[in-house]
C-alpha cells in the first residue's frame, strides 16, 4: 500500500518536472532550434495539427530556420500559424519551404523570456507541491483507518517530502540553465 502510493506520488511529480522541460525547450533563445515550434499549430484541412507532423525543421546556422513541409500545399497554413505565434519571427515562403531568420533578442526580451521560464517553474513547482500534499493526506487517512502504524505514515510523509525536494530542485537547477541560455549575449 505504502510502495503503491509513494510510485504513484512519483509518476505525478515526474509528469511535472516533464512539464516544465517540455516548457524550457519551447522557450526561444536566440538560437534556432526546432522545439521553439513545439507548441504551434497549424490550421491543415480543418483540423489544428502541430507543425512537427506537417514539416521537417533543419538549422542551417544558429541564426536560421528552414522548414520543409511533408505537403506542398500546407505552406500557407505552416507560415500564417508562425506569424501568429508569440515567437515574434517574420517567415520568408519561396513556394517550397519556409526560410526563418532568427533575430538576436534584444536585452528587454530577455528579461520577458526569463519571466516566462519562471512562472512555467512556479507551475511546475505547484504541480509537485499538490502531489505532496495528497501523498501526506494519503498516509493521514491510512493511519487514522488504522491501516498503517503511525511510525510507517511518519516514514512515509518523509519519502514524500524528500522525494518533493528532489524534484523541486531539478526544477530550480533546469530553471537556472534555462535563465543563463536565454541571458547569454
Amino acid at each position: 500500500m505504502i510502495s503503491d502510493i509513494l510510485d504513484e506520488a512519483e509518476l505525478k511529480m515526474d509528469a511535472a518536472v516533464e512539464y516544465a522541460k517540455e516548457e524550457f525547450s519551447a522557450i526561444r533563445t536566440g538560437r534556432a532550434h526546432p522545439a521553439m515550434f513545439n507548441k504551434i499549430t497549424a490550421d491543415y484541412y480543418g483540423a489544428p495539427t502541430p507543425l512537427q507532423q506537417l514539416a521537417t525543421f533543419t538549422s542551417p546556422d544558429p541564426r536560421s530556420m528552414v522548414i520543409t513541409p511533408f505537403d506542398r500545399s500546407a505552406i500557407g497554413a505552416i507560415e500564417k500559424a508562425i506569424q501568429k505565434s508569440d515567437l515574434g519571427l517574420m517567415p520568408a515562403n519561396d513556394g517550397k519551404l519556409i526560410r526563418l531568420p532568427i533575430p538576436p533578442l534584444t536585452e528587454e526580451r530577455r528579461k520577458e523570456l526569463v519571466k516566462i521560464a519562471h512562472q512555467y517553474a512556479e507551475s511546475a513547482r505547484v504541480a509537485v507541491r499538490h502531489v505532496r500534499r495528497d501523498g501526506m493526506e494519503h498516509a493521514k487517512k491510512a493511519e487514522k483507518d488504522g491501516v498503517i502504524s503511525q511510525d510507517e505514515s511518519r516514514i512515509q510523509s518523509e519519502r514524500v517530502q524528500k522525494m518533493t525536494d528532489e524534484k523541486i530542485s531539478r526544477i530550480d537547477s533546469m530553471l537556472v540553465e534555462k535563465e543563463a541560455e536565454i541571458m547569454q549575449v
